[in-house]
């Protein structure tokens, strides 16, 4: 069949992977490039591990996305009607974009803050590892952030360095049930982790965080795994943005304007209107109506890309596309190689009173993540995710972690 579409894909993690490979499994009338800056695929899951030098975290792109898909290793500088313009002075015409660039750690409000290591990308987690086996014996290791990359990241650099110190700042699990949040504790205490809690950083200082108590925790190296902050294309081009910079959508993931931009995020826009060209963002850099339970994972980001595909294809046909229906199952939480927690949820995001806890959780969160990587190479070959089930059938096909 002649091609009669083109669509570009800017960013290849887990939501433009899903996005490009749908496009193309289910409509053969579409050609799809993917834009990303690099030629690997970074399984964000495992930075931790990157970080802690026990395990990595790329897949060659090849591997994972349809045999049709046209790779071009580059950054997009700008998105404009019918095209994406990229650093190598490139243009790509096309009929509909997908915007799915993703977030990392943002530099934030705390007072140099510059100086904190992170594990929200593949350069920040390997500059990571690198200054680990640099540091001295015994060196204080700060880990801010009592979430789950945070109590992901002490663990396992508990686990993989135990001749450093590791303290963590913050309230380990705080949003979780009493009982994960004890055997959390419990797990902390057997890595021999310190934990402040009840207190913030006030500043990172050289060799030192200060804490807003006043008091003070000597510091080699410093991880922060709270904030985030997302490219700032989507505000670059002109396109409607929170004060954030991520990109704003409807409940359909069509941008605010109506120039069919398909996205989600950490957060949730104002309903627009409005008439424009495709343009679908699916990731972190988006935020979406109606979907404020919607976090920063995997199992957000393959669903939604799934449908923000579906969404593109219903616009370039100039029909409206399904709302977006999304729920999550369960949070799986890694506490070193041998340890962690699966704890089940609502479809919001809240905590059930049921969870696996312990040895038995480390060998299912490891299925999970394996299982992800599965998918995405089975649907790249078109033997996963069937289609045309109903209208809410891509936001409801797979999750994981």
């Amino acid at each position: 069949m002649t091609t009669q579409f083109h669509v570009v894909v800017v960013g290849a993690g887990y939501a433009g992977v899903m996005a490009a490979n749908r496009l193309l499994a289910e409509h053969p009338e579409v050609a799809v490039t993917v834009v990303n800056p690099r030629p690997v695929f970074v399984e964000r899951v495992r930075l931790h591990q990157v970080a802690a030098g026990s395990g990595t975290a790329t897949h060659e792109l090849s591997d994972l996305l349809h045999p049709r898909v046209t790779l071009h290793v580059g950054t997009a500088v700008r998105i404009e009607p019918y095209a994406v313009s990229l650093a190598d002075g490139t243009v790509l015409p096309c009929d509909a974009v997908v915007y799915a660039v993703g977030s990392t750690t943002g530099s934030g409000a705390i007072p140099g803050a510059e100086k904190a290591f992170s594990v929200a990308d593949l350069d920040s987690a390997t500059a990571l590892r690198d200054a680990l086996l640099e540091a001295d014996d015994h060196a204080s290791v700060v880990v801010i952030g009592g979430g789950l990359t945070g109590l992901e990241t002490v663990t396992e650099l508990a686990q993989s360095h135990p001749r450093h110190t590791l303290v963590l700042v913050g309230d380990p699990g705080a949003a979780l049930p009493v009982n994960t949040q004890r055997y959390i504790r419990h797990r902390l205490d057997e890595l021999g982790v310190q934990v402040r809690s009840g207190t913030r950083v006030a500043r990172i200082d050289d060799g030192s965080v200060v804490l807003d108590d006043g008091s003070e925790i000597p510091a080699a190296l410093v991880v922060r795994t709270a904030g985030f902050s997302v490219p700032d294309l989507a505000r670059r081009s002109g396109l409607p943005v929170d004060d954030d910079g991520r990109l704003r959508v409807r409940d359909t993931l069509q941008a605010v304007d109506g120039s069919p931009i398909v996205g989600v995020g950490d957060g949730m826009p104002v309903v627009g209107v409005g008439d424009g060209m495709p343009v679908v963002g699916v990731g972190d850099a988006v935020v979406v109506d109606g979907n404020d339970h919607l976090r920063m994972s995997c199992q957000a980001a393959m669903p939604l890309g799934i449908h923000g595909a579906d969404t593109v294809w219903q616009l370039l046909q100039g029909r409206e596309p399904a709302p977006l229906s999304l729920g999550f199952v369960t949070t799986c939480i890694s506490l070193g190689r041998d340890r962690g927690v699966v704890q089940l949820s609502a479809r919001d995001d809240t905590p059930s009173r049921w969870a696996l806890r312990g040895r038995l959780a480390a060998p299912v969160k490891e299925a999970v993540v394996r299982g992800t990587i599965h998918t995405m190479q089975l649907q790249a070959r078109g033997r996963a995710l069937p289609s045309r089930r109903g209208p809410d059938t891509a936001a409801r096909e797979k999750a994981h972690v």
